[in-house]
């Protein structure tokens, strides 16, 4: 195996990198600032809220629209880009095709808005005057998030709400502008800014809030409770509320950990892998980059789903399925919410990181059954069995990893590519440079890209920076080179 890995490297580095994989400058984060008071209401399965936006340019031209992304309209009726696959509909619509949406009630500070996009996922706000570069505005902005009965990212539940990308939220800033993705039904449509929020959310008393963060406060209001969070460098807000929550939590030197169960048979021991995971990634990637880390399980038509400081698994996992995703959701809070990157169209990038992270984690963590040889062989036959099937019924097969995410025919192709290929990929890599050169790396990666957005080039130029020449090894991957 070893001789196979090392002429896989030595043909991958006689390879020439394409410029758009160059090692580029590091781009900061613009300064964004969320206040958000919103309040769900379960007689109307709604949550209606008002969200304060301190905005500072980070570009080099002024600025007279800011745009935001409404993911909630890709659950209306006749959305283009709708978030559901058609053929999940039977296992997300548990009573039946629900349908959901956001509407923006106002935008103060703005001269007019409008809603846009190709799919109305786009809020465009323009300013009463030019935003010219460092300088900042405030926008309020009031909304009303129709919640669909689904069992997906968002939506209300057999068991509860949940919460994922609820309400407007900045699009990303790039070289060209605002990122006006589009909803995709395959993979994680989301790119945004690490941005600071603060939130008071109000819910009737009987319902848990669940969420990444800081808890500041706790406040009964007669059949109500409000709930005061702050969350720094997120890359978004999110929560599930239920009734039936039940809380385990634990120390990891400075971080609380914490794990809201409903139904699973061995609370104690998904909390251990969450602690021992959290002190393994800190370990060979960098200090865990939030105050404290929540893991809950709730319901959905996926394994699990990552946000900042905090991770969703679906409720009905077997034991081996349930270790994997807490180990991979985890991992994320390395690879996308502290480390970003735009995962519509190069969602190789944190998927990939986390899956192989997850591997490396059980090859040291011999008590879960799972070791990194079988994670990775498995991914290896996966992905060749793919490419066959796909051979066979199109007489073609894309292997490239270098796509959006609306370029792929199939959730199969996206995890045979995204994840099985991308998992390959790194321990190719591993293997070849040694697991101490290979960390250095990405604990290179990870401090030069903190709180920030990479690219494949920012990820390339953190292994070249501790003498690896990597360039061509990335291209015969990413661009879909037969080199297996």
């Amino acid at each position: 195996m070893k001789k196979r890995i090392a002429i896989i490297l030595a043909f991958a580095l006689s390879l020439s990198l394409p410029a758009t994989f160059s090692a580029c400058e590091k781009k900061r984060s613009p300064f964004v600032r969320y206040e958000l008071v919103c309040e769900y209401r379960p007689e109307d399965a709604a949550v209606t809220g008002a969200l304060k936006v301190e905005f500072e340019n980070p570009t080099e031209q002024p600025l007279e629209v800011l745009k935001f992304y409404l993911y909630p309209n890709a659950y209306r009726k006749n959305a283009l880009f709708p978030a559901v696959l058609e053929n999940a509909y039977d296992e997300v619509y548990y009573s039946g095709v629900d349908y959901g949406s956001i509407a923006v009630t106002s935008v103060l500070g703005a001269k007019g808005w409008e809603i846009a996009g190709e799919d109305e996922n786009i809020l465009e706000a323009s300013l009463e005057t030019p935003l010219y570069p460092k300088e900042k505005v405030v926008l309020d902005v009031g909304f009303t998030t129709r919640l669909a009965r689904a069992k997906h990212r968002l939506g209300v539940t057999e068991e509860g709400v949940n919460l994922g990308w609820f309400y407007p939220v900045l699009c990303a800033v790039t070289e060209t502008g605002f990122s006006e993705t589009v909803c995709s039904s395959i993979g994680d449509p989301f790119f945004a800014d690490a941005a600071d929020y603060l939130v008071n959310f109000t819910l009737p008393k009987e319902y848990a809030l669940v969420c990444g963060g800081e808890r500041l406060e706790e406040k009964t209001l007669e059949s109500k409770k409000r709930h005061t969070v702050s969350l720094t460098n997120a890359r978004e807000f999110a929560a599930v509320l239920s009734t039936g929550y039940e809380v385990k939590s634990a120390r990891v030197g400075k971080t609380t950990v914490e794990y809201c169960y409903l139904s699973d048979p061995t609370p104690e021991k998904t909390l251990r892998l969450a602690e021992e995971a959290l002190g393994f990634y800190s370990a060979v990637f960098g200090e865990y980059p939030y105050f404290s880390y929540t893991l809950a399980e709730t319901s959905l038509s996926c394994g699990g789903q990552e946000y900042s400081s905090f991770s969703v698994i679906r409720t009905e996992l077997s034991e081996e399925e349930r270790a994997r995703c807490v180990a991979h959701e985890l991992a994320h809070q390395w690879w996308y919410a502290a480390v970003g990157n735009d995962q519509t169209l190069s969602a190789w990038q944190d998927e990939g990181l986390a899956e192989f992270s997850a591997a490396l984690f059980f090859e040291k963590y011999g008590d879960y059954g799972l070791t990194k040889k079988g994670i990775v062989e498995a991914a290896r036959k996966n992905y060749l069995a793919y490419g066959r099937t796909y051979r066979q019924a199109l007489g073609w097969v894309d292997l490239r990893m270098t796509r959006s995410l609306a370029e792929y025919l199939s959730e199969y192709e996206y995890k045979s590519v995204c994840f099985d290929n991308a998992v390959v990929m790194f321990d190719a890599l591993c293997q070849s440079l040694g697991e101490k050169k290979f960390f250095a790396g990405l604990k290179k990666y990870y401090v030069e890209n903190k709180y920030g957005v990479a690219s494949a080039g920012d990820l390339i130029g953190a292994f070249e920076r501790v003498g690896v020449d990597a360039t061509g090894f990335f291209e015969g991957f990413l661009n879909g080179k037969e080199i297996l």
